[in-house]
């Protein structure tokens, strides 16, 4: 094991802490990195403040890691010392299954080990506890299967968002068949995975529109390639967009009701869930079976297409929004994630300069 320092909360009420934790040292199939960047998931949010009733503490949150390689295994090939490269959501899992075995890492059988707060169960990584530390951390060392390339020339600060807000957009846009284009794509939530999705749906050729509850985000929204715009709080606005996508992406993570977006679908359309939301929704059967509607969720995607997402937004020059902060910006980074965040970007720990704070 070897030590490097932390930003970690011991409770949920806590504030982040500086501390030290311990990794594993890298293998004969490890790649260990030194880490510059982490993006901040709305996730870190529900999982530190222990939303959902199972958080470890201490708590490093994190899994948007961008960084640089400073050691690799013999075994490692594909990496080597002074690479760009960064980790995901997913940081092991079992190898064997069937998921795992098409590169569907995600959906591993035997439950894949999220890169924070996941349980260590697979034998390829370990920790001075027994669960995973983040990414808002000095170091990180994990198999060389959940290593991502960055490519080159494309920013490491804003790397580690596409490695879970480009891929919660990407693998969904693949797999409801949007990719070759010509569809007609809703985002709902003009945020950090908003932004994401927007951009990745244009580029792929499609119409899209932004649905908000911001007015004040239509410029935005059409700056980044949006085709249309609807004030979801708007019963006018909403009715002239009736019936004008095919596939939404939902991004919401706050509270709402999904089947209040429904009545946008074409015939035969599909309601996607990615925003993490706590409280159960209600829906009323009657529409999904008169007009053949769908809600259907979704998370990330596996390694290979985690790359091929990155390798897409460094193609058509997609690069997150972000705003690189310090550890001791993290409390009103939380304050404003756990509010309406009316913010078309995605936060970023500056790793090197927190280090000093």
């Amino acid at each position: 094991m070897y030590s490097t320092v932390a930003w970690a909360k011991a409770s949920p009420d806590a504030s982040f802490e500086k501390i030290e934790i311990q990794r594993n040292v890298c293998g004969d199939e490890d790649v260990t990195f030194d880490m510059k960047y982490c993006g901040i998931c709305h996730t870190d949010v529900h999982i530190s403040n222990n939303d959902m009733g199972r958080t470890n503490y201490p708590c490093v949150p994190g899994h948007e890691l961008a960084g640089v390689v400073a050691a690799v295994g013999k075994n490692v090939t594909k990496f080597k010392v002074g690479d760009h490269v960064g980790v995901g959501c997913i940081s092991d899992s079992c190898m064997k299954c069937d998921g795992c075995d098409v590169g569907e890492e995600h959906l591993c059988d035997g439950g894949m080990t999220g890169t924070y707060d996941g349980q260590i169960k697979h034998g390829h990584i370990s920790t001075d506890r027994g669960w995973t530390y983040g990414g808002y951390s000095g170091s990180q060392t994990v198999h060389q299967r959940f290593i991502i390339k960055v490519p080159e020339g494309f920013p490491l600060e804003a790397a580690g968002p596409v490695f879970c807000a480009g891929i919660t957009m990407y693998s969904p846009l693949c797999h409801w068949g949007v990719k070759a284009g010509g569809k007609r794509v809703g985002i709902i939530g003009i945020g950090g995975l908003g932004q994401m999705g927007v951009r990745l749906a244009k580029a792929m050729g499609n119409t899209v529109t932004a649905i908000s509850t911001s007015p004040g985000k239509e410029a935005a929204a059409r700056e980044i390639g949006a085709d249309n715009f609807v004030i979801s709080t708007d019963a006018a606005s909403m009715a002239a967009a009736a019936k004008s996508v095919d596939l939404i992406l939902n991004t919401v993570s706050a509270d709402h009701q999904a089947d209040h977006y429904l009545p946008l679908l074409a015939n035969k359309g599909t309601l996607v869930q990615l925003g993490l939301v706590i409280t159960p929704h209600q829906v009323c059967q009657l529409p999904l079976m008169m007009r053949n509607l769908s809600i259907a969720g979704s998370l990330i995607g596996g390694l290979p297409q985690t790359q091929e997402c990155i390798d897409f937004c460094a193609e058509h020059k997609i690069v997150p929004r972000i705003k690189v902060v310090k550890s001791s910006d993290l409390a009103d980074v939380y304050k404003q994630l756990s509010s309406k965040n009316d913010a078309i970007i995605r936060n970023v720990l500056d790793i090197e300069a927190s280090k000093v704070c």
